[in-house]
């Protein structure tokens, strides 16, 4: 598996303390007193706005983030988990309702829009057989999203997204 790099830091630009890790993160705090901007040297990475990987969550990569508020998080970094790379088959099982209810569909590629490819209202539980996913509360991979190991997930709500429609979903490839 290959390992990432991430630097986070104190303040917006880089600036004051930092703690850097190559994995998994449950609390910021012991390190840092708040986190509001982070450097991904390799690897790729959520980043969650409370500890033990709870709440919004944003999907980064190689690259600089000056600003926490530029990604769409309410509140500052908290919490962060390495995401391994994955370069076999991908796989998963989308369902219309909670509890594997309804209609289902198996995808092994990219969907920017479950509506227009399958003709489904709502995706409210899933189970991932193979790879890493990212799903979207938006089609088109937009608005905000949520981090998919291996593993069933029967009901979104009991994961904290009571309101939320998963509309569309990506695989994250080794390119990161």
């Amino acid at each position: 598996m290959t390992m990432g790099k991430i630097t986070f830091y104190e303040d917006r630009n880089f600036q004051g303390r930092s703690y850097e890790t190559s994995g998994d993160c449950a609390d910021f705090s012991p390190y840092l007193s708040r986190c509001h901007s982070c450097r991904v040297e390799s690897g790729c990475f959520m980043v969650y706005d409370r500890p033990s990987y709870m709440g919004n969550q944003y999907f980064v990569r190689r690259g600089e983030y000056p600003d926490y508020t530029r990604m769409g998080m309410s509140d500052c970094f908290k919490s962060c988990r390495m995401i391994p790379m994955h370069r076999g088959q991908f796989r998963m099982r989308i369902y219309e309702r909670e509890q594997f209810g309804g209609q289902m569909n198996e995808m092994m590629d990219d969907c920017d829009s479950i509506r227009d490819r399958y003709r489904m209202s709502d995706c409210q539980s899933c189970h991932v057989m193979d790879g890493h996913w990212l799903m979207y509360e938006q089609p088109h991979y937009r608005g905000r999203m949520m981090y998919m190991r291996p593993g069933e997930y029967r009901s979104f709500r009991d994961m904290g997204y009571s309101n939320m429609r998963w509309m569309s979903m990506r695989r994250i490839m080794d390119t990161c």
